[in-house]
């Protein structure tokens, strides 16, 4: 019987000492052997208000100290079904934004060779164009499940055309994405023209703004995700300003009237049954936040993407 990597329980290490690793797991330099990974994009040179997230990997890995094995509310095991490890973080050109795009690119070009699912410690939501351009060269073009306050569509910022609001404009450009299967759920906020949310529209893709989310359940909606998206493969990238400031306060561009804790859950816990090839969790600036919920709110959806990933055994708990 296989092996598998296990977090370090706190019966074994108190839970604020051992490895600093995601869940306090082993850390290796590759993916080799691996069926998931951990991986942390620690930038924030690509943010237009509030830096930080460069931090974030480092302080979502610190929060996830309190994470268990077992997913006690759906029964996900995965610990019990594949190998995960921690691989580090990407050495990232902290001064040049476009070399470390194409760091970025390069790292998990390296990784998917090992067939292996990245979830991946943000940083700014820069870092989600690479990871899709890797992605293509494996899978083609993926849908796509994007939570967030922001569109992130933008044309240009500043005279660039490389930053973290502009990813997905180049992505629908570059034909990364099947805009047929693209969900941004949680959009809201004041823009600058209508097309903020009518131009994803125009592309193909559904656009839940957040006040269609308030007072409700989310699961019909994914519901409906997973039967539009089927057994394509699919890349899951949450921001945590999608939450509202009263729970995820630690980002760099907050908004008021956002998802709740329970509705960020429904969402990722109803990716299950989908072709997942990776996700990211993004925009994490711990210095906004010195309690460190927002970090950990960051490590406990991490967790919950792996638990839905193709492959993980459910057991009862």
């Amino acid at each position: 019987m296989t092996a598998y990597n296990q977090p370090l329980g706190g019966n074994d290490m108190p839970r604020f000492a051992g490895p600093a690793t995601m869940m306090r797991l082993p850390v290796q330099d590759t993916a080799e052997g691996l069926q998931a990974c951990f991986v942390g994009v620690p930038m924030d040179i690509g943010t237009s208000n509030r830096s930080g997230t460069r931090h974030g990997p480092r302080q979502i890995r610190a929060e996830s100290c309190m994470l268990r094995p077992y997913n006690m509310a759906t029964g996900a095991a995965p610990f019990d079904s594949f190998q995960v490890a921690d691989i580090g973080d990407v050495a990232v050109n902290t001064f040049d934004l476009k070399k470390t795009v194409g760091i970025i690119e390069e790292a998990y070009d390296a990784l998917l060779a090992h067939d292996c699912v990245p979830l991946t410690l943000g940083g700014d939501h820069t870092l989600t164009l690479p990871i899709l351009r890797a992605l293509k060269k494996k899978h083609g073009p993926v849908a796509l499940v994007h939570v967030d306050a922001h569109a992130d569509i933008n044309d240009q910022m500043f005279g660039e055309e490389i930053a973290h609001g502009t990813p997905f404009r180049r992505a629908v450009e570059e034909g990364l994405l099947q805009t047929d299967k693209v969900f941004q759920i949680g959009l809201r906020g004041t823009g600058y023209a209508p097309e903020d949310f009518g131009w994803p529209r125009d592309q193909g893709f559904t656009v839940v703004p957040a006040e269609d989310c308030w007072h409700k359940s989310l699961t019909p909606l994914m519901a409906e995700v997973r039967q539009t998206i089927g057994e394509q493969p699919c890349y899951l990238t949450y921001d945590i300003d999608s939450l509202d400031p009263s729970f995820a306060p630690g980002t760099g561009t907050v908004e008021i009237g956002g998802l709740s804790t329970w509705q960020a859950l429904e969402i990722i816990r109803g990716c299950k049954g989908l072709n997942l090839v990776g996700g990211d969790l993004v925009e994490v600036s711990p210095p906004y936040d010195p309690s460190g919920n927002t970090a950990l709110i960051g490590a406990n959806l991490l967790y919950e993407m792996l638990c839905v990933l193709p492959g993980v055994k459910y057991t009862d708990v």
